[in-house]
């Protein structure tokens, strides 16, 4: 096995490994385009595994120069059990490290039980908006405080 850092072309295949496993909700977070943005974001690691030169899983997250958060991982099921999540877990893990990390978050929008082998625990709960415009709306001045700044 090989983790590499990401490259366009494996975009195709990312997603069909996120299709397998029902984590394709949110194409224009998780898709191609995406993808394309988050490898170029310098506070982004995002690391591919490739078995026999064929893509199987790949993992992405964010160090912020403070903290660092894994937001996604995915390892097509017909490869899951063989290693491949934790290789990848270690690696992104040392270059949070190598980056300043001095602790890692994740993400997890189901079962645990695989970061917690992982070293994690469950300490806190992670509150999703999407479309961010539902935050922007419910967090916009109400229009009475609007009409009252305008006389």
């Amino acid at each position: 096995m090989r983790i590499r850092d990401f490259v366009p072309a494996d975009a195709p295949r990312l997603v069909e490994i996120l299709k397998a496993n029902q984590q394709y909700g949110h194409p224009e977070l998780d898709g191609p385009e995406a993808m394309i943005r988050v490898s170029q974001c310098p506070a982004a690691e995002f690391l591919v595994a490739e078995e026999d030169f064929k893509v199987v899983g790949f993992i992405r997250g964010v160090y912020d120069g403070s903290r660092a958060v894994i937001h996604i991982a995915s390892v097509d099921p017909e490869y899951q059990g063989r290693g491949i999540g934790r290789a990848l877990v270690h690696a992104i893990a040392k270059r949070f490290k190598e980056r300043g990390a001095t602790s890692l978050a994740v993400t997890v929008p189901g079962e645990t039980g695989f970061w917690k082998k992982m070293g994690f625990r469950q300490t806190t709960r992670i509150m999703f908006a999407y479309p961010i415009e539902d935050v922007i709306n419910a967090s916009a001045p109400p229009a009475q405080e609007e009409e009252e700044k305008e006389e």
